[in-house]
């Protein structure tokens, strides 16, 4: 797919694996909506890469909050990628605290409603804005981007939530591309593993000492560059679809990290 002249839009768009997607895209000529509930980052991001990118605040939990910001990417250009890299608080509790206390369901319910029910959100109302686009000359409309973990297939101690949230993501995946394929519409997800963001919210160096070297090969974390790289990479290739890619330099979670 030919990147040059499309719109974009990406949740979480205003840091960590989103800023990554952004500063790609906006480089390959896509204009792009950074879809965020921090003004302050989402703003500043929008800065810094000039007039190919617009903040706009959203809630991907709130329809009303979503559909704006997909409008304002359909006002830049044809809306032709779609890209789920937002985040949340996750409580991360074992099931069973050493008490014995259950996990509270509130705090599960919390965590499946923004990474997974927000992400289907995004789909849906980007399929249903690509779906009215006119076709390229491939037939493509358009390409959905979710983002899962590699805790979807390895879920480590207090990530129940997490892992069954981000499992739901993968399961997502194929089943969406095949209700959309009359469409044009592919969608692919990215699993990725021990990356540096701002939600680690500490120092880098730091960071990679702690996390680094557990990862084989390149035995650092990974940045949010080389996530951004994979998704302009998706949306180029149209033979990628239903496919889910894991981003991990070979790791694989234990039990606890």
């Amino acid at each position: 797919m030919e990147l040059e002249g499309a719109s974009a839009i990406v949740t979480g768009g205003g840091g960590g694996l989103g800023a990554g997607t952004v500063h790609r895209l906006t480089a390959a000529g896509v204009s792009v909506v950074i879809a965020d509930l921090s003004e302050e980052a989402g703003s500043r991001l929008a800065s810094e890469v000039g007039g190919k990118a617009r903040f706009v605040r959203t809630d991907v939990t709130d329809d009303a909050s979503l559909q704006a910001a997909i409008d304002a990417a359909g006002e830049l250009g044809p809306l032709r990628i779609a890209v789920s890299a937002h985040g949340g608080p996750t409580a991360q509790s074992r099931i069973l605290d050493r008490d014995g206390n259950p996990y509270a369901l509130e705090l599960f319910r919390r965590t499946i409603d923004i990474y997974l029910a927000g992400t289907f959100n995004v789909v849906r109302l980007a399929a249903a804005a690509m779906a009215r686009t006119e076709p390229l000359e491939s037939g493509q409309r358009g390409v959905i981007v979710n983002t899962a973990s590699i805790a979807a297939f390895e879920g480590q101690i207090g990530q129940s939530d997490y892992a069954a949230a981000k499992g739901g993501v993968v399961g997502l995946g194929l089943v969406a591309a095949r209700d959309l394929s009359p469409l044009g519409i592919r969608v692919m997800t990215i699993a990725p593993g021990t990356f540096f963001t701002p939600a680690f919210k500490m120092d880098e160096a730091e960071a990679q000492a702690k996390w680094g070297a557990s990862v084989p090969n390149p035995k650092r974390m990974g940045r949010p560059d080389e996530y951004g790289l994979l998704v302009k990479q998706i949306a180029e290739n149209d033979y990628l679809n239903g496919e889910v890619i894991r981003i991990d330099g070979a790791q694989r979670f234990g039990p606890r990290q």
